[in-house]
């Protein structure tokens, strides 16, 4: 029988090209969205979802497996970018950004676990960054939210392999995809004293999405993880230098490290 794969945030993005690509292999596909009714022609199944509704996401799991009898993949994809120096980023704008990009996968991965546990069975994948390897100047609670999704995973890997369910994480880099559209961007305050540095920031970030690489080709990357039978814990896709950047953050010292990102980010 082929695959169920539920996929969270599937109507734009990381998230649709993934979604299109596993439907095209033959996979069944459900993806999510806060609200499926602006997609009329999506070729994607969209069950409404707002990962920060837990009511949603238990009637989204029940809607999935009523209608397949099971869910074999869960693809943990839904989540907001935010920007701005941390002391002028509103809380309300962290809080919503942890609760969509770090409690919405917790609340997914407990509403899924018993059909899989039932199942003997099941795959979790968690979308996080290459950006929660490091803290990164004007996106500090970016980094914050999917380091610690990183973290959890490691956990909760480990408590439920006696139930043949398996989970890893794809930290994608800079990817060609409307990302930066819906950023949170803390205000530019022309009497801020980030004001000149934050600028080019949001300048240079999104330069790197719109030079990112094709999302086909994390696509493709999910696509071999479902087909392991035995996936490895993290899976960082990117540019090299990106994903050396991890490497060099294991082995530097961390003022080495850190001189290197403030000179990259043209950060005095």
């Amino acid at each position: 029988m082929n695959k169920v794969v539920l996929i969270t945030g599937a109507s734009s993005g990381i998230g649709k090209s993934v979604a299109l690509y596993l439907q095209e292999k033959g996979y069944i596909v459900y993806g999510t969205s806060r609200d499926p009714k602006n997609y009329p022609k999506s070729p994607i199944t969209l069950v409404p979802l707002d990962v920060r509704n837990l009511q949603q996401i238990q009637q989204c799991i029940s809607y999935v497996k009523e209608m397949e009898g099971k869910i074999d993949v869960l693809i943990n994809n839904a989540g907001v970018g935010i920007t701005g120096p941390l002391e002028e980023i509103p809380m309300d704008a962290i809080k919503n950004q942890m609760e969509t990009n770090l409690y919405g996968p917790i609340a997914m991965m407990q509403e899924v676990l018993p059909t899989m546990r039932e199942q003997k069975s099941g795959l979790i994948i968690n979308i996080t960054s290459i950006a929660g390897y490091m803290g990164l100047p004007y996106r500090a609670p970016y980094s914050a939210s999917k380091g610690a999704l990183a973290l959890i995973s490691e956990g909760i890997r480990m408590e439920v392999s006696e139930f043949g369910i398996k989970v890893c994480t794809v930290a994608p880099g800079d990817f060609s995809t409307n990302i930066a559209a819906g950023r949170f961007h803390a205000p530019l305050k022309k009497d801020s004293p980030y004001y000149t540095t934050y600028q080019n920031q949001l300048k240079q970030m999104n330069d790197h999405v719109a030079e990112g690489s094709d999302p086909l080709l994390l696509a493709k990357k999910v696509e071999k993880i479902i087909r392991n039978n035995q996936p490895k814990v993290h899976y960082p896709i990117g540019a090299f230098l990106q994903k050396f950047s991890i490497f060099l953050k294991k082995i530097l010292p961390d003022t080495w490290y850190e001189k290197m990102l403030k000179n990259h980010y043209q950060l005095k």
